[in-house]
């Protein structure tokens, strides 16, 4: 059997940038909207893009399903 390294090397290499940008992107969403005192609500604009971020997560999880699926 015989590896192709340089193509694993690159599979792992997307891989690990996909996650980590993904979850660098949920996390963003979370941070935009979360309270910044105690007691207080986030801005508009800040809920806006929380769920502009938890789209983006939302559209790649399902393009992910969609290669698997097709």
């Amino acid at each position: 059997m015989n590896i192709d390294w340089a193509s694993l090397g690159q599979v792992f290499g997307v891989s690990l940038a996909a996650t980590v940008g993904l979850v660098g992107v949920f996390t963003l969403g979370i941070v935009a909207g979360s309270p910044r005192t105690a007691g207080s609500a986030p801005s508009v604009l800040a809920r806006t893009g929380a769920y502009a971020c938890y789209a983006v997560c939302l559209a790649a999880v399902a393009y992910g399903i969609y290669l698997i699926a097709a």
